[in-house]
Parts: C-alpha cells; structure tokens; sequence
C-alpha cells in the first residue's frame, strides 16, 4: 500500500512534535531493496545533529511498530536546509515573497519548471510570479516539488 503525504504526516509528526520539534515534511522514494523515507525536521534555533539523531530513534519506533514499508530502506532525518523544501500550502503563505523553484507532475503551460518569487497560495494553488512578470497559478496537488531558493547576504 502506497502511503500518500496526508498519511505520512499522520503517523510520523506525533513523534517529531514529542521531541520538541516541527515536521516539515516527508519524502518516501521507493526504489526496491534501495528505498529512502527522508524526514525533514526544523525547530526553534535550528536543528542539531543531536536532534536528527533522537528524531530518528523515536521515528525507527513508530516505523518498526507499524511498518508501513515492506522490506530493507533507509531513514534520513534532516533539518530542511538554505533551499527548504515546501510540502502544504501553509508552507507556500508562510514563505511568500521569497524566490521558489517548482516541478509540477505534469507539463502545465508546456513546461513542468518554475521559477520565481512565490506570491502565496490560495484556493489551492500556489501562485508564482517568474523574472519577465508573468503570473503563474500552479495546483498544489500537481507539485512535485518546491523549494524555496537560498538567499545569500
């Protein structure tokens, strides 16, 4: 059974938020023996290596008792990083005004890439301005993946 976001977020961000920390996001890429659940984790202050560590523990638990993945895979818990991935569209409100690359599932426009600053999202679409101008409405749930562009001062 092919867990979906809503369904990973369920079952793993009890165990985050017990270790004092935020669930970013979930990212499951089942590739046979070689599967990789990756868990991104933020907090206050930023994430330590400590904290990667007990998030993970805690997560193996949950993951052992429930098993949702059936054979070998690897656990990779990490804070989100300079180019944060953005998961729900409190993710794209929290974040607008910053630069945004999005990949979308399928083509929209002729293109599936993105680029530029994220203006928000609404009514289920994330809306993104690129460098010429031009207003794109982007469905939330035809993003593959989005992440916010580092800023270097």
């Amino acid at each position: 059974m092919e867990m979906d976001a809503a369904a990973w977020r369920a079952l793993l961000e009890p165990a985050v938020a017990a270790m004092g920390c935020e669930l970013v996001g979930v990212e499951y890429h089942p590739r046979g023996r070689h599967s990789l659940l990756r868990v991104y984790i933020d907090r206050e202050g930023g994430v330590t290596v400590d904290d990667c560590a007990a998030v993970s523990e805690q997560i193996s638990g949950v993951l052992d008792v429930e098993d949702p993945i059936h054979g070998q895979y690897s656990l990779e818990v990490s804070s989100p990083g300079l180019d944060r991935p953005l998961f729900t569209a409190a993710d794209f409100v929290r974040f607008a005004g910053h630069d945004v690359r999005v990949r979308l599932r399928l083509p929209q426009a002729g293109r599936r890439r993105f680029a530029g600053r994220l203006l928000g999202c609404e009514d289920g679409e994330v809306r993104v301005r690129d460098a010429a101008g031009e207003l794109f409405r982007l469905p939330l749930a035809d993003i593959e993946e989005a992440r916010l562009v580092p800023e270097y001062d």
